[in-house]
């Protein structure tokens, strides 16, 4: 079920919100899950049975970390092998059959033969978040939670489930218990203007521009000249950003709206002076748990030699990129990100420093963007093909033009994406996102917000284009 379909919007959503506001506190975290376990069952019904008694052995063995000392590191260690285990089977293991096979094919040996397996959709999401409620426990960051059904709340809720952003245990525990605290008006107002802008971000520029990317990428390779390699890389990395960020928004706003306070995700990517600053703004959830719970207990920057320094990082995006896909454009978009983290230790940002903070900027774009190209693109040799055009020489004119609609998009996407490059933008975003209104403000930015949601509202109802890139990691 997409937060940007009919469905979610004029029915789940409104039923969900009725009932949780008529029932006492006590009762809200059992429609919540309820809730939730029918908005993925939505989706995924093969997968839910699946996935309580998963959790369910996981709740078990997390409270074995918490009471019995001597075995802990057992437990921690059956813990975290069950949610990789999972992870590893459902979401790699056709990958991992396939390449084998073409070595044995290649070996002159036959195919192994092998089922496709059926990938559950939010898999990498609720698994990583898993794992952060086992290590959370183990490190003694908080103690566990007493009730299954209030761990398969954290885990499940239907805001955050399929796409993120990846929320840490020990950031909701105690609002998961109790959290009269954060469900004000003023809140569920401010979240309920975040739903809205993030649906805003979705359905009015990401797919517009991803109509348009996918028509370009889908033309016969003659009839694709250099100018529309480049609209469809650039065009893409703004699908990308509004799609994704636009998911977090929504994501954030319904969990003020319910009394939780969700990290935030990104912090405006695309005006980062390096690939170190963009992978602070971009998926920070991700990153930061990347960081904790991979990079540094790898050592981090504590390594004796620099040599080790560079093998964790590339290590870390490598797995960071096959987090995000089974399939060898993702491996390669990691170790493109992984390589230039390398070189900003190396010389880059002391390079950039003498140069001024556009040319930075539009630097660390173009790294990105061509990185976008390798992401979006499975088959290998599309990439080549793709790359190659958009540093070739061909600026013949193309048959296919851009609707007028979508030129617009491109432009104020693109103004959206560096406007806090300006104190002006910054103010913007300080007073739309983190400013607690007067009643009369409220009065206004509920105006606007409101036709805004007609708007969408339409949109939804008059296309059939509504795909969501990350439901799929």
């Amino acid at each position: 079920m997409l937060f940007s379909s009919i469905l979610f919007l004029c029915i789940f959503l409104p039923l969900v919100l009725i009932i949780y506001h008529a029932v006492g506190h006590k009762l809200r975290n059992y429609v919540l899950l309820v809730s939730s376990l029918a908005f993925y069952a939505w989706g995924a019904p093969k997968f839910v049975f699946l996935l309580l008694a998963s959790l369910t052995i996981n709740f078990y063995v997390v409270r074995q970390i918490h009471r019995d000392a001597k075995h802990r590191q057992l437990y921690l260690w059956t813990s975290v092998f069950i949610n990789i285990g999972l992870l590893a089977y459902f979401k790699y293991a056709n990958f991992f059959i396939e390449n084998f096979n073409v070595l044995l094919q290649s070996a002159g040996f036959e195919s192994v033969q092998w089922t496709a397996v059926a990938l559950p959709i939010g898999i990498s999401f609720f698994t990583f978040q898993s794992m952060t409620y086992t290590i959370d426990v183990y490190r003694k960051v908080h103690a566990p939670l007493k009730r299954i059904s209030d761990y398969f709340l954290y885990i499940l809720m239907f805001p955050q489930l399929i796409a993120g952003p990846i929320v840490r245990f020990n950031t909701v525990a105690d609002d998961i218990i109790d959290r009269r605290n954060n469900e004000t008006l003023d809140e569920k107002l401010h979240g309920l203007y975040r739903f809205v802008i993030g649906l805003s971000k979705k359905m009015l520029i990401a797919n517009v521009l991803g109509e348009q990317v996918d028509a370009i990428y889908s033309l016969p390779h003659p009839e694709v000249t250099l100018p529309l390699a480049w609209i469809a890389a650039v065009a893409y990395s703004f699908q990308i950003y509004f799609d994704f960020s636009g998911y977090s928004d929504m994501a954030i706003g319904l969990g003020r709206i319910f009394g939780f306070k969700f990290p935030e995700n990104f912090n405006n990517p695309y005006i980062s002076q390096n690939i170190t600053e963009f992978w602070r703004r971009w998926h920070i959830t991700l990153s930061e748990w990347m960081r904790d719970y991979l990079y540094i207990p790898l050592g981090g920057n504590r390594v004796k030699t620099q040599r080790r320094l560079y093998a964790n990082l590339i290590t870390v995006f490598l797995i960071s990129g096959l987090w995000h896909g089974a399939s060898w454009n993702f491996v390669i978009w990691g170790a493109w990100h992984g390589c230039f983290l390398i070189l900003d230790r190396i010389f880059l940002i002391k390079l950039f420093k003498r140069i001024g903070t556009i040319p930075r900027v539009l630097f660390t774009y173009f790294v990105v963007v061509i990185g976008w190209v390798i992401f979006r693109i499975e088959n290998l040799p599309d990439i080549r093909f793709y790359l190659a055009k958009m540093f070739s020489t061909d600026m013949s004119l193309a048959d296919y033009h851009l609707s007028a609609e979508s030129r617009y998009i491109m432009l104020l996407a693109a103004l959206f994406s560096v406007i806090t490059l300006s104190k002006a933008g910054k103010r913007l975003q300080t007073f739309v996102f983190y400013t607690n209104y007067k009643r009369s403000t409220h009065i206004v930015v509920s105006i606007i917000l409101l036709v805004l949601l007609v708007i969408n509202l339409s949109a939804v109802t008059s296309s059939d284009f509504n795909p969501f890139i990350y439901f799929r990691f």
